[in-house]
């Protein structure tokens, strides 16, 4: 059984170990694209000046790299005053590779939207609010909650996912593929625009990424996280389990 995983191996492989171990598995990783800073010159194009906002929404490691990237990039400063709200304890722990994390003013979700959105109290609806974001990603459900909530925001876009080449893959040789992003999609669509699903089962996990999958006519075996796939490694092996 011959398992292609669209992303990056991670570092921590123990759980797709087992399935190499128990099940016979062969699992590879690739990514299907990279997220990369967007340029300076094209953040400018968004009209957007940093030294006007007080406070800033992350909702990935990457967004962070950019942020202080383009901070750096454009002169920008940025005050120890500046209030920062992640979607999870993760990406606000991430901080640290560019701020001292004790010294400022940092707070976490739980992982949605609306949990983000609780985070902003009285004492905090009279900032300027950047919500970060990559090119073409789907900003609707957090800037939904802040419209909800009267805050002052405006949506920058900081990143985007850039295609990989896949023409080295036989993609066929797989009979599972595990996808997380929509971008996977518009690269797979992108290398070869006449594919055809065939025998292969596809595994999306993250719920972001069913809507592509299905618009592009693919037929999707197992849907993680659920409570029965908790986790990537265990959506494979209930799809291993199923053939």
């Amino acid at each position: 059984m011959k398992v292609l995983i669209s992303q990056q191996e991670p570092s921590i492989t123990a759980p797709f170990d087992n399935l190499r171990n128990n099940m016979g598995a062969t699992i590879d990783f690739h990514p299907f694209f990279l997220v990369e800073t967007l340029p300076a010159k094209d953040f400018r194009a968004e009209k957007i000046n940093l030294p006007d906002y007080t406070a800033i929404v992350f909702s990935s490691k990457h967004a962070i790299d950019a942020y202080f990237h383009l901070c750096e990039e454009m002169r920008f400063k940025v005050p120890e005053t500046m209030k920062y709200f992640c979607t999870t304890e993760a990406v606000a722990m991430y901080l640290q590779k560019h701020i001292v994390y004790r010294k400022r003013k940092i707070f976490f979700g739980t992982g949605t939207p609306a949990s983000v959105a609780a985070l902003i109290t009285a004492k905090h609806k009279g900032e300027k609010f950047l919500i970060t974001t990559s090119a073409n990603a789907n900003t609707t459900p957090i800037t939904s909650e802040f419209e909800k909530a009267g805050l002052d925001y405006t949506v920058g876009v900081l990143v985007r996912p850039v295609s990989q080449d896949l023409h080295g893959i036989d993609l066929h040789s797989y009979d599972i593929i595990v996808m997380y992003n929509n971008s996977d999609v518009t690269s797979l669509y992108e290398n070869y625009p006449d594919f055809k699903q065939g025998d292969i089962k596809f595994i999306s996990f993250g719920k972001s990424v069913v809507k592509a999958m299905e618009d592009a006519g693919l037929q999707i075996a197992v849907k993680g996280p659920s409570p029965e796939a908790p986790s990537a490694a265990k959506a494979i092996e209930l799809c291993i389990n199923s053939k």
